[in-house]
C-alpha cells in the first residue's frame, strides 16, 4: 500500500507517540506501508519540522529532525510529479500533495485537513483523501 502524507500528519506524529498518527508512522517504519515523497513535499517537511517552534514542541533538536528526514528520504518512494494543471486549492502549499498522490497513484492521501482539499475545481477518480483515524480503521479491517 502506498500513501501520501500531508505535513500535518508527520508533525503531529512527532508531537505525540499515541493514536492513529503514531500507528501510521510505525507501519511506515516497519515497511508495511510505503510512503510517496517528492522533492517539493520533502522540502516542506524539512521547512516545517525544522522550525524552532516545532523543535520545541517535539522536545527534539535539529540533529534529531535531520536524522528523521534522512530516514524519510531513505524509505520514501520518490516521484517527480509534473503536470500542466494545478489542483487550485485554497492553500497553495496543499497542491503539491495532491500532485504527488495523483502521480504516485497513492492509495490514500492522509491529512487532518480534509476540508482544505475539498475545494479543488479538479476531481480525481482514484484520489482518496482521508483522516489518519479513518485510515487506521481501514487498515485494521483489511490487514489486521
Amino acid at each position: 500500500m502506498l500513501v501520501t502524507l500531508d505535513t500535518n500528519v508527520l508533525y503531529q506524529s512527532l508531537h505525540s507517540n499515541l493514536g492513529a498518527l503514531y500507528f501510521i508512522l510505525n507501519k511506515i517504519r516497519n515497511r508495511e506501508i510505503q510512503m510517496a515523497i517528492s522533492v517539493p513535499v520533502f522540502y516542506e517537511y524539512e521547512e516545517v519540522l525544522s522550525k524552532q517552534g516545532s523543535l520545541d514542541n517535539f522536545e527534539l533538536d535539529k540533529e534529531d529532525i535531520e536524522k528523521f528526514l534522512r530516514y524519510i528520504s531513505f524509505i520514501g518512494k520518490v516521484y517527480d510529479p509534473y503536470f500542466l494543471y494545478r489542483p487550485n486549492l485554497r492553500d497553495e502549499s496543499d497542491n503539491k500533495f495532491v500532485e504527488l498522490a495523483v502521480a504516485s497513484q497513492s492509495d490514500y492521501l492522509i491529512t487532518n485537513n480534509i476540508k482544505d482539499y475539498k475545494s479543488s475545481e479538479l476531481r480525481f477518480d482514484n484520489l482518496n483523501i482521508i483522516t489518519p483515524g479513518k485510515f487506521v480503521k481501514i487498515w485494521r479491517n483489511n490487514y489486521a
